[in-house]
């Protein structure tokens, strides 16, 4: 249920920004989503936001918008040098590179390079400006778990989440569906190796919000491509989609896709067109990751 699930979800926000960043609860009803990479990757991600599903006031939260398309096959990634590593990626280094910043003082610079990508408009339209690296990182960490994601780096999508009551049981509504048209069409204007060599730039601060959101030994590239890897294997659910509200939320009706993680929950809310249209973007950036890390 989610009341549970919102529970553990409050303990794993609260643990990933207890580090010098502090830590926010940054929607009431936000479901994740996401990558979107965007997030950034996407912001990189996917992707990457969720609805909690509340019956009063239903606010969704988009995919992580962010990318391009392209639907080559990944290349198969070179052996990792670390025991456990599938997918390594290191940022290139040259004499003439500056550093990097801190990663407190990092939001100044990804969003510099974000702006580039989308246009000065939509970075403050779709983003939080703020912490943009660990809300992605905890983002994409939550999509593949089953509770809904409270910590976002993309801003939720506007509008009720509207359910039909009529006939024997309810269901989603399919008009919900236009509430994530813009997002969608944002994710497929992005140049997804721009995107992603933006990613590569910033890594180490990906790497280092990772490992102080509890994972010492973990690598962040390996959990992006678990999380994309998960969203692109929705399934594709036709509609009516059928809904429960046992309490306050809306649960599915369908146990399996109610065990699902909160990544495929966010896949199968936003309708099946757009859907289809996330996973082609989501794909490419999948693919343009998988082929970075297989060239270092």
């Amino acid at each position: 249920m989610y009341s549970e699930a919102q529970s553990e979800c409050r303990r794993n926000c609260h643990a990933a920004f207890a580090v010098p960043a502090g830590g926010m609860d940054l929607s009431k009803m936000s479901r994740r989503t996401a990558i979107v990479m965007v997030v950034v990757v996407g912001a990189i991600a996917a992707g990457t936001a969720i609805e909690a599903w509340h019956a009063a006031k239903g606010s969704a939260t988009p995919v992580r918008p962010l990318m391009a398309q392209t639907q080559s096959p990944a290349p198969r990634p070179a052996p990792a040098t670390t025991p456990g590593v599938r997918y390594a990626i290191e940022s290139p280094s040259t004499p003439a590179q500056k550093p990097l910043p801190a990663l407190d003082a990092s939001d100044e610079a990804v969003g510099n390079g974000l702006s580039k990508i989308l246009g000065g408009t939509a970075l403050p339209a779709y983003f939080y400006p703020e912490k943009m690296i660990r809300r992605f990182v905890a983002t994409i960490d939550n999509l593949l778990r089953k509770g809904p994601v409270r910590v976002m780096p993309i801003k939720p999508v506007s509008g009720a989440f509207s359910v039909n009551a009529g006939g024997p049981g309810l269901t989603i509504d399919p008009a919900n569906s236009a509430r994530y048209g813009r997002y969608i069409d944002l994710m497929q204007t992005v140049d997804v190796p721009g995107l992603v060599d933006l990613y590569v730039h910033f890594y180490p601060l990906f790497q280092q919000a990772y490992r102080e959101l509890g994972y010492p030994r973990g690598v962040f590239n390996d959990r992006l491509i678990q999380a994309l890897d998960d969203l692109l294997d929705a399934p594709r659910v036709a509609a009516p989609v059928g809904l429960v509200q046992p309490k306050v939320l809306y649960l599915f009706a369908d146990a399996d896709l109610e065990g699902r993680s909160a990544g495929q929950k966010l896949m199968i809310r936003m309708g099946g067109a757009n859907e289809a249209r996330a996973k082609e973007v989501l794909r490419a950036i999948h693919n343009e990751v998988v082929r970075r890390s297989a060239a270092r």
